[in-house]
């Protein structure tokens, strides 16, 4: 139960805002903010009881509290979110003393967070707290590399002559570039924060300039008090509130938590468009490497490592004398292993049947070939030599490791100058080593790995792709479902946590999500409506094609056929398309009088598209957006900039994506029915968002055009129709039927 005081910290500072803005009180904000702070109250109660508890004797263990509280909320769009999950959270962190972590899936949203709606909450409401922005390590220059880059003759060109194979000394371009950065971070102009630059920068001008976690030297590097990473990352420590990203809050659960942010048991978590979680957590966790690239990080590691161990200007070189000859061993027997486990994943991926290799349809363009194992069961012959490259890649990874604690002992007060300097310069080099090694590592033990039985087994798969102009053999395993990441790393230590977005559920239930991100019993859910007027406001529209969309063929020629009559001139529209292959055969379908009037996602980068779409409406010319799976949400088209959303099928999942297809695999062996469990609901949560594309503010009209009469014809599209919000349906419009047969 919340303290009455704060629940006055709460309702004056909303009183205050509305009053402030000349807004008027929103029946579901203010719900949303009434059940996040009453799920948070468990927080209070728990602390409580732990305050009033006896002291437990000695010997005795302490007692566990209880987890923490987790709230879901579904807020349709127009709720006002942001401002409700702030209110209900940020007040009753500051009284237990908890870090919120507002965690966003987009970019778009954290700057809108950061630059808009936490400052507009300070600014006029009685709320007094600090945020501050957390941002990973690459995003920040690492001022040693900047000197190394910047020393010229002195050093940097002597160890380029020695070292050319892993290090190229910048153009004159790129140095006056890095001499500006300098002279920006000494005048205290620029913080080193790459968002922050005077100018967009490329990867081949920062990637130099930057490291990842296994280059950092920590507190032994020479610049550890002016580092530009660790300075925000004291801000991060000391604030209320801490906007992220989820990768970077998964980076920080992947390292035990508390490494990059706040620790969880001391933290309040808000995940916005918390939908992304469960797949983020899955990419986060998931596993790659590739064979012939593999091969090539030997052959380098080897090169490196003589050079290393002919270095005489380094003190501290113990290990790589002592271990050279192992470590030879170790590689020469992993190129061994590679070689011999080629053919046979060669042999897997030509066996491939042509409806399991990839076509290339979906968002991004995959490997030429893909094989996903039944089930995630890789054949013995493969596990074993995984088990073999495993061991010896556990070897690389940890010897990698006490080469460079060796370095960073090189770096100790006291050394030499000049071996300080070159421990400075190798341990990166050393610690990209690591960082590889660790990663081919848990490859192989992964592929090497027995699935516990009972439990939703990891997806493994093969990918054949062009790299360098010759083929390479991909390996990839993922989890299919976040749940127990999830839970042992997120649910189950920290304080609490809410996750929201404008669409959650599926069908009307909260079942995929609980299933995917693994939440606990004592989960609370709501789901609060959208103020809109669905009803008067849009009209869902389904022509009748007379044919199947699984017959691609005829369904691309019935759209083409369709589109004419159901496009206005006069207005914007954005056309959504599950297949790339369908959205470029429906574009050159048509004729050039339409292709004219259409901006295609392949055609531009994604903010250049909808700059150039809004340009078009606002000279009053007609514009039409030709886009997939990205366009169907996070994009915001308000009112003339889109009266139209036209769909091409239901967006079921792309059947050969080899998670989707090993969890439906384990699904159908537990006895259940994947299509229902699994493809159905994700189907109508998705139409749901890219219908979500119309209706963007209460004074928005407009249509929605589905070319997909199985909404209507198959058992499953009852419940698929009835998920979506209540629009005007127009059911197979007779002013349309006449373009529906092939002339």
């Amino acid at each position: 139960m919340i303290p009455d005081e704060v629940k006055n910290v709460i309702q004056s500072a909303y009183r205050q805002i509305l009053e402030s803005k000349g807004l008027t009180p929103r029946y579901g904000q203010r719900l949303m903010i009434a059940e996040i702070a009453r799920s948070l109250g468990g927080i209070v109660d728990t602390e409580r009881a732990a305050l009033q508890a006896p002291v437990p004797m000695e010997g005795e263990p302490d007692p566990e509290l209880p987890p923490g509280p987790i709230c879901v909320v579904e807020a349709g769009t127009g709720t006002g979110k942001t401002l409700a999950y702030v209110l209900g959270t940020l007040p009753v962190a500051r009284h237990l003393k908890k870090t919120v972590i507002l965690a966003t899936a987009t970019v778009a949203l954290q700057e809108q967070v950061t630059l808009k709606d936490l400052p507009d909450i300070k600014r006029y409401s009685d709320l007094e707290f600090s945020f501050t922005l957390a941002k990973g390590r690459g995003r920040y220059l690492c001022l040693s590399k900047l000197d190394q880059l910047l020393q010229g003759n002195a050093s940097l060109n002597a160890m380029a002559d020695l070292y050319g194979d892993v290090i190229t000394p910048p153009n004159a371009q790129s140095l006056a570039l890095y001499e500006r950065m300098f002279h920006k971070l000494n005048a205290g102009e620029w913080q080193g924060d790459r968002d922050d630059w005077e100018e967009l920068l490329g990867d081949q001008d920062w990637i130099p300039v930057t490291v990842d976690n296994g280059q950092c030297m920590g507190q032994k590097c020479s610049n550890f008090s002016n580092c530009c990473f660790y300075k925000a990352r004291e801000e991060v420590q000391k604030a209320d509130c801490v906007v992220a990203n989820h990768d970077l809050v998964l980076a920080d659960l992947a390292l035990g938590g508390g490494v990059i942010l706040p620790a969880p048991q001391d933290s309040i978590y808000i995940f916005d468009e918390a939908h992304h979680l469960p797949l983020k957590s899955n990419n986060h966790f998931s596993c790659f490497t590739r064979l012939k690239s593999s091969l090539a990080n030997l052959d380098q590691w080897r090169k490196s490592l003589a050079k290393l161990g002919g270095d005489t200007l380094l003190e501290e070189n113990r290990t790589v004398k002592r271990e050279l000859g192992t470590i030879d061993d170790a590689m020469s027997l992993a190129e061994i292993r590679l070689n011999e486990i080629w053919p046979l994943c060669e042999q897997v991926l030509q066996s491939t049947p042509r409806d399991r290799q990839s076509d290339r349809t979906g968002e991004n363009r995959a490997e030429q070939l893909q094989y996903a194992f039944e089930l995630g069961q890789v054949p013995e012959s493969i596990r074993e030599l995984a088990e073999e490259l495993n061991a010896q890649f556990t070897r690389l990874a940890t010897v990698f490791q006490d080469i460079g604690n060796d370095l960073k002992r090189g770096m100790e007060e006291g050394q030499g100058v000049e071996s300080r300097q070159r421990a400075e310069f190798w341990f990166p080099l050393v610690g990209t080593m690591t960082s590889r090694a660790a990663a081919a590592q848990k490859l192989w033990q992964n592929f090497a790995m027995r699935d516990t039985p009972g439990e939703a087994p990891w997806a493994r798969w093969l990918g054949l792709s062009e790299q360098g102009g010759s083929p390479d053999i991909s390996l990839s395993c993922s989890p299919v479902l976040a749940a127990r990441t999830l839970q042992e790393k997120l649910w189950s230590v920290c304080s609490g946590a809410i996750l929201t977005s404008a669409t959650l559920s599926a069908l009307g239930q909260f079942e995929v999500l609980r299933m995917r991100a693994g939440l606990p019993a004592h989960t609370t859910y709501h789901r609060i409506a959208s103020p809109f007027d669905y009803a008067n406001a849009a009209r869902f529209i389904v022509p009748k094609l007379n044919c199947d969309p699984s017959n691609s063929v005829q369904h691309t020629e019935a759209i083409i056929r369709m589109l004419p009559k159901v496009l206005n001139r006069s207005e914007g529209a954005l056309m959504l398309f599950s297949s790339r292959r369908q959205m470029t055969d429906v574009l050159e379908g048509l004729d050039r009088e339409w292709r004219e009037l259409i901006l295609c996602q392949d055609d531009y980068q994604k903010a250049q598209l909808l700059k150039f779409h809004k340009q078009r409406i606002d000279k009053g010319d007609p514009s039409i957006i030709f886009g997939l799976a990205s366009f169907a949400e996070g994009v915001d088209l308000p009112g003339k900039y889109c009266e139209h959303v036209l769909i091409a099928k239901i967006p079921f999942a792309v059947p050969n994506d080899p998670i989707e297809a090993t969890l439906s695999q384990w699904i159908e062996k537990q006895g259940g029915n994947p299509f229902m469990t699994l493809a159905v609901p994700e189907a109508a949560f998705k139409l749901v968002q890219a219908a979500g594309r119309l209706l963007r503010n209460e004074k928005d009209t407009g249509r929605i055009t589905l070319f997909d009469e199985r909404i209507v014809s198959k058992f499953y599209g009852a419940s698929i129709l009835n998920s979506l919000p209540p629009y005007r349906r127009e059911i197979f419009p007779a002013e349309l039927e006449s373009y529906s047969e092939a002339p």
